[in-house]
């Protein structure tokens, strides 16, 4: 790439990057530096003439306010950090995504920190966003340890969490038990008795929750009930789990499995390993409700957990926060809805 010619056998200095300042806006306008400031100042005053002026020589320039600059004067910025684990996949993408139009359309400014699940990591993430001066963080996965919510409590920093309950946290979870119970009656009304629930070895608060009142809900009801993992909550643990569960000599006639990324790694398996078919031979019921779940080669029964109404909770419980400090930590629940399929009817 030529950056242009050399003079004297030297090449060129490049620019450093230069924005147009206030102050450039002021002298086009003809007005003072404190003009340009109260103009782009929420509720200051400035003449109408003045304001005009302004706003005019701003386009012309292509000047924008230096919301950074502000921040620090402030000891805020409008910064909102969403953590999480893996956030390209499954839900989390979905959910984080809502999360940041919703934080854009009130004037906030996302910022994802894709971290892992141990304290060491998560603290990390936290300090930088404290550094940055954040004025929130929305917590999408992980386990975040004690020592999380007490920097937070200490430098006024509101914590959301979403998936899990934490008692010094404001936090919005789905209805996994109710879902998961849903899950395991509809089986056995529909006369399916040998019945099978995928979860993963992450051990994450909404996978375990999931397999565990399904496994109760089953055995209550008197149906025999297996368990499957794989490494990892994804396509490639639903893949593992169902070679492991229809290897054995007394295969499963329904699944439940703890998110849709698992149910399309076990269906795959299921008709092209085991040759069996959906839902015939195996009834699949998953969970989240992916737009994937809808595909033709799926065609899921699923419980949907709906991303902008998790999103829309969770900024409702930051801005609570943020309007009031010394508020008892909130709680929002949602209750996810069955969706009917291929894979499954009732």
């Amino acid at each position: 790439m030529n950056d242009g010619p050399v003079k004297d056998g030297k090449a060129p200095k490049k620019e450093r990057m230069r924005f147009v300042s206030a102050e450039q806006v002021a002298q086009l306008a003809g007005v003072s530096r404190s003009a340009v400031s109260r103009t782009f100042t929420p509720g200051a005053s400035v003449a109408p003439a003045t304001r005009e002026k302004v706003l005019r020589a701003a386009q012309n320039l292509g000047y924008h306010v230096n919301d950074l600059a502000r921040g620090v004067l402030a000891n805020q910025s409008r910064l909102v950090g969403i953590v999480a684990t893996r956030p390209e996949v499954g839900f989390r993408a979905h959910l984080a995504a809502a999360l940041a139009k919703l934080l854009i359309r009130r004037g906030s400014i996302p910022i994802l920190i894709n971290t892992g699940q141990t304290e060491d990591e998560l603290l990390a993430a936290q300090k930088m966003l404290i550094g940055h001066r954040a004025e929130a963080i929305i917590i999408l996965s992980g386990s975040p340890p004690a020592s999380f919510f007490e920097l937070a409590q200490r430098n006024g920093q509101p914590l959301v969490v979403i998936g899990r309950s934490e008692p010094d946290a404001d936090h919005v979870r789905v209805g996994n038990s109710e879902a998961s119970r849903k899950a395991a009656s509809a089986f056995y009304e529909s006369g399916r008795r040998r019945l099978a629930v995928i979860g993963s070895n992450t051990g994450t608060p909404s996978i375990v929750e999931r397999e565990r009142a399904f496994l109760l809900a089953a055995e209550s009801l008197g149906a025999s009930v297996v368990v499957g993992r794989g490494a990892d909550s994804d396509y490639d643990g639903g893949v593992t789990a169902g070679r492991a569960l229809f290897a054995e000599k007394i295969k499963p006639d329904a699944v439940f499995c703890a998110n849709d990324q698992i149910a399309f790694g076990l269906m795959d398996v299921v008709r092209q390993e085991a040759r069996l078919r959906i839902p015939e031979d195996v009834a699949v019921i998953g969970f989240d409700d992916v737009p994937e779940s809808s595909w033709l080669s799926y065609q899921l029964t699923t419980f949907r957990q709906d991303p902008l109404t998790m999103a829309l909770r969770a900024v409702e419980l930051m801005e609570r926060r943020l309007e009031n400090p010394d508020a008892p930590a909130g709680y929002e629940r949602v209750i996810p809805e069955l969706v009917i399929r291929q894979s499954f009817k009732p």
